[in-house]
């Protein structure tokens, strides 16, 4: 028997992402009482968080999300442990080719930070970039970055133990169930609508991803976070195919591979997509994105189209995540990751159960991820942006 919506909850999550999975079990892990997670659509970590490609990566351009990703992915290797739940957490190594100058000396400056927090980054050569990929055309590589510890790990493997984890936990997880509105008294949160009934609650998490602004809107908060589609294809296996075969970023072209069963999944950012929620693959695009694939690795022209599929970046000013309280009493934000939220969800749901039920985030410090800094002028640039 399906589950009902209840007339009330101490904690309304919105969102039943990786973001929104995440929250909820960490926040009944910490001992919080009547946690209500609402997704709009059939099943869980359907939207942007199955649509994705799967990497999660040390090799970041800020303190602050190498920081998340250290102590995200190391909750990602523990997370059978953690939640009875395999997440396929495959370490290929991330190859992040660079065929600039201006690329060269930004990734050297990023790598020294990486070194300082502990994340052993390799810088190799054009030569040597050239001899670990036989199977790529980069005779215009200047340098590059090789991190083995980066990889790749399954979506719905990661949504799913943690949504099984926090049912176990007493959390109340419902799909098709779309949020209308959401009620205020005197700026403090009284209730969520939602088109099978209204829940009164005190509290609202927004992990709505892409559509975290069109929540923020509802309590008249004007959250930048824009929808960006971005798509992919996988191919039919190829022989060739070594299996330690990385994730390979052609950095400048915003063009990225990787084994995905016995073929290729690759796919480019178009720079002049406009936002919007259409996640609908582009034809024109896919054939421009599998020239330029083809151009770098050209067994691809061998192979045939497996699948193909788009999906939304929620993507912020900055490249960084808005993740805290806001200036409307009892609603929280853990939403604007950029194309980077399936990496930093597990520690960014623990942070966010901590703002809420101990005040502060313990596990490392946020504030430069408030979303007051957009007001303030405080933004901070992230540059290995893929």
């Amino acid at each position: 028997m399906a589950e009902r919506l209840p007339r009330k909850a101490g904690i309304v999550i919105i969102g039943g992402g990786v973001m929104g999975a995440s929250s909820a079990y960490h926040l009944a892990l910490g001992g919080a009482k009547d946690v209500l997670l609402l997704e709009r659509a059939s099943g869980f970590g359907l939207g942007t968080t199955g649509r994705c490609a799967g990497g999660v990566r040390h090799q970041f351009g800020t303190e602050i999300n190498v920081q998340l990703s250290i102590l995200s992915l190391g909750m990602l290797e523990r997370f059978r442990a953690e939640t009875g739940q395999d997440c396929n957490y495959r370490k290929c190594g991330y190859l992040f080719v660079l065929t600039n100058e201006t690329d060269v000396e930004a990734f050297k400056r990023n790598i020294a930070m990486q070194h300082r927090l502990g994340v052993a980054t390799e810088w190799l050569s054009g030569e040597e970039i050239r001899r670990r990929l036989p199977l790529m055309l980069f005779d215009d590589a200047l340098g590059g970055s090789f991190y083995p510890e980066d990889g790749l790990v399954d979506p719905n493997s990661v949504v799913m133990g943690y949504i099984n984890r926090a049912r176990r936990l007493g959390v109340s997880t419902l799909t098709d169930l779309a949020v209308t509105g959401i009620e205020m008294e005197s700026g403090r949160i009284t209730c969520v609508t939602t088109n099978k009934g209204t829940v009164s609650c005190g509290t609202v998490v927004n992990a709505a991803g892409p559509w975290a602004s069109l929540i923020g809107q509802m309590v008249g908060l004007e959250i930048p976070i824009q929808p960006i589609r971005r798509q992919m294809v996988t191919t039919t296996p190829l022989s060739e195919l070594p299996p330690d075969f990385p994730f390979v970023i052609d950095f400048a072209q915003s063009l990225y591979f990787h084994r995905e069963g016995e073929g290729i999944l690759t796919g480019m950012s178009n720079p002049d997509e406009e936002p919007g929620f259409d996640q609908a693959t582009d034809s024109e695009w896919e054939l421009v994105s599998l020239q330029a694939a083809t151009e770098r690795m050209p067994i691809l022209a061998h192979a045939g189209r497996l699948s193909g599929w788009a999906g939304l970046y929620e993507v912020t000013p900055d490249a960084h995540p808005i993740i805290g309280p806001t200036p409307v009493e009892g609603f929280w934000v853990v939403a604007g990751f950029s194309g980077h939220g399936l990496m930093h969800g597990p520690v960014s749901g623990k942070l966010m159960a901590e703002y809420i039920l101990e005040g502060k985030p313990k596990t490392v410090d946020l504030s430069q991820l408030a979303l007051a800094r957009f007001s303030e002028g405080r933004l901070i640039h992230e540059y290995n942006v893929v």
